[in-house]
């Protein structure tokens, strides 16, 4: 099934909004098996959407309009889309109805061009909206199906979660199901190489990457006649890429780092402590995201300035004039320092450069060095982030939560 997104909204042209729901739709299709071939953004105007339309219906089997199904005279998905395929609108009383009540509920005095959402093309499925007035809009033309959703993501996307997705599921006639391995501590490049033959080789599952800032994902797809027979197909392609990739897989689907390091502490009973200077704190939120992190988690200190390295942790004023803030021996100092002031079984502490100033030929900006204290002793690894400043903080945080979950998985996993 070949799909096209057709975004309608003017202000989307203009830059004034971000289109999310293009990225949204595909992603979700994505886990359908369903595959976007192209995204077209087109403004506020009948004819262009006409045009838009007619492309689509010639080279696409799935299309879904997002935008242009509200009252005001610029919102003409509808009206359009019914026109080019020669169908009538249709009132659907009970949805007028509805929003007659709405409007009294809230105690709004309803304008009649409200009255125009309830329109729908002859022959097709109103999608109920559990957020809003603009109903969705499902149609069947000859060999292609017509989605049309309203623009505003809070409705957007359960819509088509609920109501949409599983359409779409019967309409191909097959189980697809998806599975995320989510992969860091390697470049998108290397990881490409070492499963590329995969990739190549790919038929029932399909693997496709997607970087993020921190992290890869990897989505693994697979279509088959039986829910059972598609979590075989994912559970053997899963362990080959386990073999190629080893412990940079961290997690799965929706799973985080934090959540994996969580279970871990949870289940060996470890404590920990962070003293943090360039993170600012970064690294003991990703730490208490999770429920229940104060089990394990005792202490974090933001050490930001020389002063408080040397005040709260105890750091020795000779270490930083020797060495520098940003150096292995500050960062070891740091977590041996605050794992004995919190009495933790572990400690990690970060220290860097983030930027954009402060760096020189020496110590470029994205220098990091991040140390972890343990009942094994201290260590500590360099590191040089490229990016901005918010970039490198979020590199850095990551990058010690993982040196974190290689530990636990080396020692006690």
């Amino acid at each position: 099934m070949k799909a096209e997104i057709i975004a309608v909204g003017t202000e989307l042209l203009l830059g004034q909004i971000v289109n999310t729901n293009a990225r949204y739709l595909s992603e979700k299709l994505a886990e359908l098996g369903i595959d976007v071939y192209w995204q077209t953004v087109v403004g506020d105007n009948d004819l262009r959407i006409q045009e838009a339309l007619n492309t689509a219906l010639s080279r696409a089997d799935l299309l879904i309009f997002s935008g242009g199904l509200g009252p005001t005279m610029d919102d003409l998905t509808k009206e359009t889309v019914a026109s080019v395929l020669s169908l009538p609108l249709e009132m659907d009383i009970d949805w007028e109805n509805r929003i007659v009540g709405l409007f009294a509920k809230t105690g709004r005095t309803m304008t009649d061009n409200n009255r125009k959402q309830a329109l729908i093309p002859q022959g097709a499925r109103l999608l109920i909206n559990d957020n809003g007035t603009a109903p969705g809009i499902w149609l069947e033309h000859g060999d292609s199906v017509i989605v049309m959703l309203p623009g505003p993501p809070r409705e957007l996307e359960p819509m088509f979660a609920e109501k949409v997705m599983p359409l779409l599921r019967k309409e191909a006639g097959q189980i697809i199901l998806s599975r995320v391995l989510k992969v860091t501590g390697i470049g998108e490049s290397a990881m490409e190489e070492a499963i590329a033959d995969l990739i190549r080789k790919q038929t029932n599952p399909t693997i496709a990457p997607l970087a993020k800032y921190t992290e890869v994902h990897l989505r693994v797809t697979a279509k088959t006649d039986t829910r059972e027979e598609a979590e075989v197909l994912l559970d053997e392609t899963e362990e080959l890429l386990h073999e190629r990739l080893g412990d940079a897989i961290f997690a799965r689907n929706e799973e985080t780092m934090a959540d994996v390091i969580a279970k871990m502490l949870f289940a060996t009973k470890l404590t920990l402590a962070t003293a943090e200077s360039c993170t600012g704190g970064l690294l003991a939120h990703y730490l208490t995201n999770v429920s229940g992190s104060s089990d394990y988690f005792i202490e974090g200190l933001i050490t930001y300035s020389n002063r408080s390295k040397i005040n709260l942790l105890g750091i020795k004023p000779a270490i930083i004039r020797e060495y520098g803030a940003v150096s292995e021996e500050t960062a070891l100092s740091m977590a041996e320092n605050v794992r004995r002031r919190a009495d933790t079984d572990l400690a990690l502490a970060v220290t860097g450069i983030a930027g954009p100033t402060g760096g020189s030929d020496q110590k470029p900006v994205g220098l990091v060095y991040i140390a972890l204290a343990s009942p094994d002793g201290v260590s500590c690894r360099r590191f040089n982030f490229m990016g901005k400043r918010e970039n490198i903080k979020e590199r850095a945080a990551i990058a010690s939560l993982n040196i974190l979950r290689l530990y636990l998985a080396k020692h006690y996993g």
